[in-house]
């Protein structure tokens, strides 16, 4: 059942708020992970009551991490992607013991299955991520589950939370709901240290950067091949999980190129912050999904942003990036746009969107008045859970 979210005036009061869909905090992985990181912090920091499920291997194995709660459940991971359905499940079967006001669920994937299993009276609110069918890597048949898995994220949520007003379009048109548009956040830099650059062997303004999941449709291939026909005297560097299937395939194809430097995921702000900053060109290769967190955090660190050209990028950047959807046009970005004359005025707009539209405070805020209003409007309908 969707519900709407309550226009009148609410009573604040302290939740218990389970987050659950996420591969734990701190964030090691990704860009859910981030969002349960700062989200989770800043509405204890408001006065709630918060708990996070993480897997039973994650690196951080304390039951509190800044206030936050944490819950460790079993993952099987030799059970490959199936066992992100068994750790969904443990998950959702431990928080049912527990006297939650509300569950935010991040993503559907491989939750929204075990729907029929969320408790009456509890407020269910998903955050329904980007479009997971139109992901390149999956089959499909894998495509088509994921159809059918965003139907019962639908059929079983109680509000949807859409993170780009591209996914709130496509869910209003799609499924004929409502869904409250709530993006990610990112905190402005205030200083960087080029010390940092020394450890992934580049130098301030002497290489181009991408950060992303080594996943076909975040366009690495074609960073790349647009790097090579560049033909720059700069370096290529790119950061992330190359234990992957497709990140072995980018090394074997790409690893022995002069210039490209492959390095390892990694979580560290301050690290991340300067190579950003001192990046000639920040590369977001993205082509699915809504308002990216690693974008929005290459905007804070004042980084020139190239992105791949589609509207969820476009939503968010507006006129204030260049735009690529070939090698070629990369090829052409890294020969001709370094030193743009309104590069200066580029950075200063993203920097003013971060400080307007995408700051913490107010993504914050926005989930504790959804949460809020969703608790609300279930105590008012509980007749219908019995």
């Amino acid at each position: 059942m969707i519900v709407e979210p309550l226009l009148k005036p609410y009573f604040i009061r302290k939740l218990r708020i389970a987050i659950i869909g996420t591969r734990g905090i701190p964030n090691q992985y990704g860009g859910f992970e981030q969002v349960a990181a700062y989200l989770g912090q800043g509405l204890v920091e408001t006065g709630h009551e918060v708990t996070v499920y993480n897997p039973h291997n994650h690196r951080y194995q304390e039951k509190e991490w800044n206030g936050v709660q944490i819950v460790h459940c079993y993952e099987p991971g030799y059970l490959g992607s199936i066992g992100q359905f068994v750790y969904d499940l443990n998950c959702i079967l431990d928080a049912r013991k527990k006297q939650f006001d509300v569950w935010l669920m991040l993503g559907y994937t491989s939750s929204s299955i075990w729907g029929s299993l969320f408790p009456a009276g509890t407020a269910i609110v998903t955050n329904m991520d980007g479009l997971e069918w139109k992901r390149s890597k999956y089959s499909a048949m894998v495509k088509q589950f994921l159809r059918f898995a965003e139907k019962l994220a639908v059929r079983y949520s109680d509000f949807l939370v859409a993170d780009s007003t591209v996914i709130q379009s496509y869910l209003q048109q799609r499924h004929a709901v409502t869904s409250s548009y709530i993006a990610y956040g990112a905190t402005p830099i205030n200083e960087v240290d080029v010390k940092w650059l020394d450890a992934f062997d580049v130098k301030p303004g002497e290489y181009f950067l991408a950060l992303a999941r080594m996943e076909p449709e975040n366009n690495i291939a074609m960073l790349l091949e647009g790097f090579l026909k560049a033909g720059t005297d700069k370096k290529m560097l790119v950061i992330g999980n190359l234990q992957t299937g497709f990140g072995q395939k980018m090394i074997q194809r790409f690893g022995s190129a002069p210039g490209i430097l492959f390095h390892s995921a990694e979580y560290d702000m301050a690290k991340l912050d300067a190579l950003r900053f001192h990046a000639s060109l920040y590369f977001h290769g993205h082509s699915c999904g809504g308002t990216n967190p690693s974008l929005l955090e290459a905007m804070a660190s004042m980084a020139l942003v190239a992105a791949h050209d589609n509207p969820f990028n476009r939503a968010v950047l507006g006129s204030d990036a260049f735009y690529f959807s070939s090698a070629d046009d990369i090829s052409q970005l890294m020969n001709e746009t370094i030193n743009h004359k309104w590069a200066a005025s580029i950075k200063e707009n993203n920097i003013l969107k971060i400080q307007t539209r995408y700051c913490w405070s107010n993504i914050v805020g926005a989930y504790e008045k959804l949460l809020l209003d969703s608790c609300q409007v279930m105590q008012q309908c509980e007749t219908y859970y019995v």
